[in-house]
């Protein structure tokens, strides 16, 4: 759907209202940009286009330019942000917002005027009346946060549109060395596209050597140091992550992720499922399973629960302001790789 919108954008085929909402930013900025880039000319960005902070200034002031016949003809772009009075949270109070302005312009937009409505929340209230309407009147994009495997698609269709082969487990390793920002991602991707311009060419080789490392692949070394029983490594590892700002909570999340996927890779292995079996049940890319079942040949089932146990404690712990959450999760460290 969303490739139909920004086909759309790009032949200048314009909506006179967008409803951007999601949590997945990448594609509200991305959507955004594309309309600025395609509506208006360069030197008409200065009068062409408005940007109102919903928690600085009421919808009516936006609505009122919204009206306005642009500058020097053609086109006129106005962004509202942080519409909150879309989704069942209260905003700051800062403002009152005169909704019928909103719902008046909804019925009779300006020809001349792009309206974006930006609204990067998981959930909108879909029983308030502004909400329901706009829903029926704008273009809506859906900024969904992607599965690993619409993920990998997506890396894979972003090499090959412009015409670059990579293979499928570059592409993996992209993912798994970045995580799931697809704002980094887009930024690696460009690095690795620029990089491989001329042969139009990108490999495993090339996307470890050029890629930054992200924090979920600082915990896969992290939990290759775990299944190995390397406690030094560990902590060097641990404690170098929190010299980079990294929380502790977050550090947990990622590294119970891994184990849980350890876990559910050697569970259906020992039940006699394949590779490819494994990886389908579980909605992962191949060549993921494949890393896991040569690390879980070194992990014994009972361990690995215990492990799961002990970061489920720590995670109550944590989150309920029992003591020093750094000091927590290194005692956690300590604690499973002391274990025989």
């Amino acid at each position: 759907m969303i490739t139909e919108i920004w086909k759309a954008i790009k032949n200048k085929k314009f909506s006179p209202i967008y409803l951007l909402y999601g949590e997945e930013t990448y594609f509200i900025e991305e959507t955004k940009k594309r309309i600025i880039e395609q509506a208006l000319e360069p030197d008409e960005i200065e009068f062409g286009l408005s940007i109102y902070d919903l928690e600085e200034t009421p919808v009516d002031v936006a609505i009122e330019d919204c009206e306005t016949v642009p500058f020097f003809g053609g086109n006129k772009v106005v962004v509202i942000k942080n519409p909150v009075f879309l989704t069942g949270e209260k905003g700051k109070e800062k403002v009152e917002h005169n909704l019928n302005y909103l719902l008046a312009y909804l019925m009779e937009p300006s020809p001349s005027t792009i309206l974006v409505i930006s609204a990067p929340y998981g959930k909108l209230d879909e029983r308030k009346k502004i909400t329901k309407e706009l829903m029926k009147h704008a273009e809506v994009v859906h900024a969904q946060k992607l599965s690993e495997k619409d993920l990998l698609h997506w890396i894979l269709r972003r090499f090959e549109g412009d015409g670059y082969t990579i293979t499928e487990e570059a592409a993996e390793t992209l993912r798994m060395l970045v995580g799931s920002n697809m704002s980094q991602l887009n930024q690696e991707i460009e690095k690795l596209k620029l990089f491989c311009l001329k042969e139009k060419r990108v490999d495993e080789e090339t996307v470890g050597e050029l890629v930054s490392r992200s924090l979920e692949d600082n915990v896969f070394r992290l939990v290759d140091l775990i299944v190995d029983r390397n406690l030094k490594g560990a902590l060097e590892i641990y404690r170098d992550l929190l010299k980079r700002n990294e929380e502790p909570i977050k550090i947990l999340a990622v590294v119970a992720s891994q184990l849980r996927f350890l876990y559910q890779v050697k569970f259906l292995s020992n039940k006699g499922y394949g590779q490819v079996q494994i990886a389908k049940l579980l909605k992962v890319h191949p060549y993921r399973v494949k890393l896991a079942l040569a690390k879980v040949q070194k992990m014994e089932d009972k361990w690995l629960l215990m492990g799961l146990e002990e970061l489920a404690e720590t995670d109550y712990r944590m989150k309920t302001g029992f003591g020093n959450r750094e000091k927590m999760l290194e005692l956690f460290f300590i604690k499973i790789l002391s274990e025989k």
